[in-house]
């Protein structure tokens, strides 16, 4: 790998979720990168983008870090429509050619139409809830583990071929005293892992 793309999937929320930890991981992640010679491209969802150029960027880039915070659950609502526009906007040329299934072979399976196989991805979260939630059969997530509480993004990346990295989240963003420091060195040996 060489290139990578780093996608700020934030979306602001003056007064309650502003984007300045988002921003923090992203530039740590960016600088561990270029330190290691990697050429790296940013996308800022909430910044406007071109579909085009987006389309470009994925067929470019050897790995994504796809950073986002997780609102109920969730992705933000502006991430979701990033993918809808720019994964949906290559189908056929750039991000995967159909969903795999071929009348003429009942062999191919659903979910296998991918372009982007070779291709590496890192998803990269924050949470308000505690790490203590996952895998933990009596939490809020019943046991799942983080990949598993996010697994329809994680869907998304491998729908198009890529194959999934080592996944991170800050935990506890808006608990007073929460200990971010540590976790996000805990990131950047995550990413200097995920990179070497």
């Amino acid at each position: 790998m060489k290139n990578i793309l780093i996608i700020n999937a934030h979306q602001r929320y003056p007064g309650k979720s502003e984007g300045k930890l988002t921003k923090t991981l992203i530039d740590n992640a960016g600088e561990i990168l270029k330190d290691k010679g990697y050429e790296v491209k940013y996308t800022h969802i909430e910044s406007d983008y071109e579909v085009k150029e987006e389309l470009e960027k994925l067929q470019w880039a050897d790995g994504i870090i796809f950073q986002y915070p997780v609102y109920w659950m969730h992705l933000p609502w502006i991430a979701k429509k990033y993918i809808d526009e720019v994964f949906s906007g290559g189908k056929g040329s750039i991000t995967f050619a159909s969903d795999g299934r071929s009348s003429d072979d009942p062999s191919c399976r659903y979910g296998t139409g991918g372009l982007l196989s070779g291709k590496k991805y890192m998803l990269s979260m924050t949470y308000n809830c505690p790490a203590s939630e996952f895998d933990n059969e009596d939490s809020f997530y019943e046991g799942l583990s983080l990949d598993q509480a996010n697994v329809s993004v994680h869907k998304v990346f491998q729908f198009c071929g890529m194959t999934n990295l080592q996944s991170h989240a800050v935990h506890d963003v808006h608990k007073a005293g929460a200990d971010i420091a540590s976790q996000i060195e805990t990131f950047k040996e995550t990413v200097d892992k995920n990179f070497s």
